[in-house]
């Protein structure tokens, strides 16, 4: 189409004699199948076109589980995107594997990145150079079903502020049936979701221990605060009984069913939880542990430009990166996916602060920790393991624990050879 436009441009005299057009260029953009982020894209992609007309932007998807893997091949293949996303905790991974290269000093100056950007962006920073931009941060918070609260006598406006507090909620709203199988849950159990991170970074934290040491290289959790944060967190299934690992499959199918009066996600899951009309959700910050100590995990996808992209496309590339890490982006990201702003200047307005649902997650941003994976997939599914070892094979949790700690080890301690 833009090329039938400036034909008849040019047929209708705007362009005087012996005027070139510009060349377009095209550039392709990846990210993961996630339906929200995918229509924000789209829209910031047509933004983007409407403000570089010389420029097209194609954007492609892959489901989750395939897209680390279809970005590897396509690299294999020297069929690499432009552009892509990628979750910060995989950089070392792309970087080594030259996925991606470092942004131009000259276009992207990093002492601009750290001054208009949140802190965790330095997550992106290797050796003095950044390998990319977020154009959303993300944190957890207690999403929770204020008809079910109601349903049990709780105060919907009243939701848990301590963990003491949540274990009672949850045991007041988990429904059995009559042969005491649960059949909707007071709290989801879903490891493979966002309670790694909430066991990791914030109860290991909150039963007195730190997960890491000497900067995230030293499993520092196969310890008594570990061992406490993994008995609560299994407890909730075995002794409150309170929630079940694989009820519904996820965590997020079993809140948006109405059949789960509390989980624990991220900002991006608020474009999904918006078209659920069948009752209302609250959210609130992560509970406190007795002491008031509260943590919590803040996170986010970042885009790159791949390793190998030169002349007019990688102009194109930083062109693009720019728009979609500025603060228009960030507004329209927002209002779509509901992730929060990557610049402190777009997040921490007023209106985002004492808004009910974007404050508790702007709030968790101040106490948050940011976990420096050197490879997310296998330490996430070592978290996983962990846990099923306990549940679904019986195992000691402090056998479990070690286990697990000594797999996370070698897996940072391969990475940093």
């Amino acid at each position: 189409m833009r090329k039938y436009l400036a034909l008849a441009a040019v047929a209708a005299g705007i362009w005087g004699a012996g005027a070139s057009q510009a060349q377009a260029v095209e550039i392709e953009y990846w990210q993961y199948l996630f339906d929200s982020r995918v229509t924000a894209m789209n829209k910031l992609i047509d933004r983007f076109e409407e403000l570089n007309p010389d420029i097209t932007v194609k954007q492609t998807t892959f489901p989750y589980a395939d897209y680390q893997t279809r970005l590897v091949a396509a690299k294999a293949a020297g069929k690499s995107p432009e552009v892509m996303q990628l979750f910060y905790g995989w950089l070392d991974k792309f970087a080594s594997g030259k996925l991606l290269q470092p942004l131009s000093e000259d276009v992207f100056p990093s002492a601009e990145i750290e001054k208009d950007f949140f802190p965790i962006v330095t997550a992106m920073k290797r050796d003095g150079k950044y390998y990319g931009l977020p154009t959303a941060v993300r944190s957890l918070a207690l999403f929770y079903n204020k008809k079910l609260f109601k349903e049990a006598g709780l105060d919907p406006e009243n939701p848990p502020q301590t963990l003491d507090d949540m274990v009672k909620a949850a045991k007041a709203t988990v429904k059995q049936d009559g042969s005491g199988n649960m059949i909707s849950a007071g709290i989801t159990l879903d490891m493979a979701g966002q309670d790694q991170h909430w066991w990791r970074e914030v109860l290991v934290r909150q039963f007195g221990g730190d997960p890491y040491k000497d900067d995230y290289t030293k499993v520092n959790y196969n310890d008594d605060a570990g061992l406490k944060a993994l008995k609560f967190y299994t407890g909730l299934q075995t002794d409150e009984k309170v929630g079940k690992v694989g009820f519904m499959d996820e965590g997020q199918a079993a809140f948006r069913a109405g059949l789960a009066a509390m989980t624990i996600d991220g900002t991006f899951r608020l474009g999904a939880f918006s078209s659920i009309k069948s009752f209302e959700w609250g959210v609130t910050e992560l509970p406190a542990n007795a002491d008031g100590l509260r943590s919590n995990y803040a996170s986010y996808f970042a885009n790159g430009i791949a390793a190998g992209v030169e002349g007019e496309k990688l102009e194109a590339a930083e062109k693009f990166l720019k728009f979609v890490s500025s603060k228009e982006a960030m507004d329209i990201w927002l209002k779509t996916v509901g992730e929060l702003p990557a610049r402190r200047e777009a997040a921490m307005t007023d209106e985002n602060l004492k808004d009910p649902i974007y404050g508790p997650f702007l709030k968790g941003l101040d106490y948050a920790h940011t976990t420096m994976f050197v490879d997310e997939s296998a330490q996430r599914q070592v978290s996983i393991d962990m846990v099923n070892r306990v549940l679904l094979q019986d195992q000691a949790p402090d056998e479990s624990l070690k286990q697990a700690a000594d797999a996370e080890q070698a897996i940072i301690d391969k990475a940093k050879k």
